[in-house]
C-alpha cells in the first residue's frame, strides 16, 4: 500500500471528532471497504496490524480502504460505549465516505470487537461482502449474518475460543476458514490472511 495514498483526517461524529484513515487507489474504484478495529479497552486502534492488513488487501483490489478510530481512541472524541456508540461511529464514517465518493459497492470488514461492530451495521446496509476475522462472539452479541459472509479464525485463539465461533456459526450453517496453529492476532500469518481474504472476496 503506497504511503502516498494515505489521507488521515477527522470528521464530525455522533459525539465529536472521529479520526479517519483513507487509502484511495488511483483509477477506477471497485468499491468502499470499511474496516473496524478491535476493542479499544484492550488497546485496539485503526493501526492494529490485522486491520492494516485488511486495508492493504482491499486497497490492492482497488477498493477505497477506510479505517477509523472509535470514540475516545486516538484523535476521536468521546468515551467508550460498549459497542452501541461504536456502531454509530461506523455508521457516521460510512455516511461521510459515501458523501465524498458516491454510493459504491460496499465491503464491511472487522477484526475481533470490530467484527461485532460491522455485523451490526450489516443488518441495515446492503453489503457486497462481509468479512469477519476473529469475531468476538460470546463476548459481544454478534447476530446472524449473510450466508456468504467470510469468517476467518485461528485454531488456537485464546481470546475468542474457536469452539465459541463454531457454536455461533453452526445454527447458520456458516463455513469458517480456520488457520491451524494460529492465535487471535495472526502473528506470522498476516500475509497468508491477506491472500485468503483476497481470494475469497474475488470469488
Amino acid at each position: 500500500m503506497n504511503p502516498r495514498s494515505l489521507e488521515r483526517y477527522t470528521i464530525a461524529g455522533p459525539t465529536g471528532k472521529l479520526e479517519v484513515a483513507l487509502n484511495a487507489p488511483d483509477g477506477a474504484r471497485a468499491g468502499i471497504a470499511l474496516i473496524a478495529h478491535p476493542n479499544p479497552v484492550e488497546g485496539g486502534t485503526l493501526d492494529n496490524k490485522v486491520v492494516h492488513t485488511l486495508a492493504r488487501t482491499f486497497f490492492a483490489l482497488s477498493y477505497l480502504a477506510v479505517r477509523f478510530n472509535y470514540r475516545g481512541v486516538g484523535q476521536s472524541e468521546g468515551t467508550y460505549d460498549a459497542g452501541r456508540g461504536e456502531v454509530d461511529d461506523a455508521r457516521a464514517v460510512l455516511a461521510h465516505i459515501r458523501g465524498r465518493s458516491g454510493d459504491l459497492p460496499l465491503i464491511l470488514a472487522g477484526f475481533s470487537f470490530g467484527a461485532f461492530v460491522v455485523s451490526q451495521l450489516a443488518s441495515e446496509e446492503t453489503a457486497q461482502r462481509v468479512v469477519l476475522v476473529g469475531p468476538a462472539v460470546g463476548r459481544f452479541a454478534v447476530g446472524s449474518v449473510a450466508e456468504d459472509t467470510i469468517v476467518v479464525h485461528g485454531e488456537e485463539d485464546d481470546v475468542v475460543p474457536l469452539a465459541d465461533v463454531m457454536n455461533w456459526a453452526r445454527p447458520q450453517a456458516l463455513p469458517i476458514v480456520v488457520f491451524p496453529g494460529c492465535g487471535h492476532f495472526f502473528h506470522g500469518r498476516l500475509t497468508q490472511l491477506s491472500r485468503v481474504v483476497a481470494s475469497l472476496v474475488k470469488g
